[in-house]
């Protein structure tokens, strides 16, 4: 499960076995959620309140090429 940041306890995360569209997952403590990045939506969410979704699509938008990249990289690499 690659770790690409953490940010505010926010672990930022996508699983070895991903499919299309490019999303994150998102988990801290007991939560998680997971988001398209473009656009950014939340698809599912497993205990996150909405200030913390705000907060997290804000950092998503933020960061989408930095995610996109780290996506293509692994998954182009582990074919």
């Amino acid at each position: 499960m690659p770790t690409i940041f953490i940010l505010f306890g926010f672990h930022f995360m996508f699983y070895s076995n991903e499919h299309l569209p490019i999303h994150i997952h998102v988990k801290k403590g007991g939560a998680a959620a997971k988001f398209t990045i473009d656009p950014v939506e939340m698809v599912e969410n497993y205990g996150m309140k909405p200030a913390e979704v705000k907060l997290i699509e804000s950092i998503i938008e933020e960061n989408k090429e930095v995610i996109a990249e780290h996506w293509n990289k692994y998954f182009n690499n582990n074919k």
